[in-house]
């Protein structure tokens, strides 16, 4: 048993599932953006059965609907005619193409034999990551780059959880529905200023090439974030690191001009990504509670820096939530 598994109590071991006490009662439930395989047997039979007892499941968005995966494609390219060579600085676009170069020398060595044993290939799963790179905008690039780890490749393979959710929502003939659109999420990170893109894709591939020169030890990796998950940790510090999976950029090192940049782009993701998200989100939960109070819903949302609590309190006081703790212990 993990050593820090064994201090934590109980009680302290959350489902991550909320229930609304209404009749029929309603669920939130904290996701994580993994591969459901990875955490599927960990999660108790309360947070299961609420789901199957639901009668409306609600995500973020509607990974199933082919728009909203074509919405998210086309949002993150440039202009017509642009291309990032054109566009970056010629010393970062060198960098970035030698690290693409490099990820895609070292990926057949990164796979797992599960994953060449389901008939995945480096080729195609490294153009279903990086493929247009080139007619990306600077921002999807960096978020791209800071994905393309051993250990994020690792995971690659089976659907994560919110789309698991969603296919067995359909499966099981749910109706299904969405809080947010494809805009709502898109357009703040292309809202970032230009100066403050190529701070942070720089930054990026300063951190991945010091990764590659065994310089450097990632803090917090997706490893981390399904162990503290499968272990109902809460109150871990890993989470307040996952929003909405920007890296973070602030470091000792910087030089104070650079300090200040790193924090005014993590004030903006903090404040667009977060709190004005969860607020949207806290709204239109309501609506749909207050006009269907007949049906159970299971709104199925990414833990995102106590995410699912913020929007409890946009809710209002007159909604009696309860945390549920999990039904067994774990081991790991």
């Amino acid at each position: 048993v993990d050593l820090f598994v064994q201090k934590q109590t109980q009680s302290e071991l959350n489902s991550f599932l909320w229930t609304i006490k209404r009749d029929p009662p309603s669920y939130f439930y904290g996701t994580i953006h993994v591969p459901y395989t990875r955490v599927w047997d960990f999660i108790p039979e309360n947070s299961k059965q609420a789901f199957q007892e639901s009668s409306i499941v609600c995500f973020e968005l509607d990974l199933t609907d082919p728009y909203t995966i074509s919405a998210l494609s086309s949002c993150q390219l440039l202009p017509q005619g642009e291309n990032l060579q054109d566009l970056l600085p010629r010393d970062i676009y060198r960098r970035l193409k030698t690290h693409l170069e490099y990820v895609k020398l070292m990926l057949p060595s990164w796979m797992t034999p599960d994953q060449r044993g389901k008939g995945l290939y480096a080729d195609y799963l490294f153009n279903a990551i990086a493929g247009n790179w080139e007619r990306k905008r600077p921002v999807w690039v960096m978020l791209m780059v800071n994905s393309l780890t051993e250990a994020d490749i690792k995971t690659r393979g089976a659907p994560v959880l919110d789309l698991y959710l969603a296919q067995e929502a359909q499966r099981m003939r749910k109706r299904t529905g969405a809080v947010e659109k494809v805009e709502e999420q898109c357009h703040p990170l292309n809202g970032l200023s230009f100066s403050q893109v190529i701070f942070a894709l720089n930054q990026t591939l300063l951190q991945q090439e010091s990764l590659r020169a065994g310089g450097l030890q990632m803090p917090y990796t997706t490893e981390h974030l399904i162990k503290h998950y499968n272990c109902g940790d809460l109150n871990s510090i890993i989470f307040s690191h996952d929003t909405s999976q920007v890296p973070n950029f602030k470091n000792a090192t910087l030089p104070a001009s650079e300090q200040v940049t790193a924090q005014e782009i993590e004030l903006y993701f903090r404040q667009e990504l977060i709190y004005k998200r969860n607020e949207r989100m806290g709204r239109r939960v309501r609506a749909l509670l207050e006009e269907q109070p007949d049906k159970s819903f299971f709104f199925a949302f990414g833990l995102v820096s106590q995410r699912l609590n913020q929007i409890m309190l946009f809710l209002g006081t007159n909604l009696d939530f309860k945390a549920l703790s999990k039904f067994v212990a774990v081991v790991l």
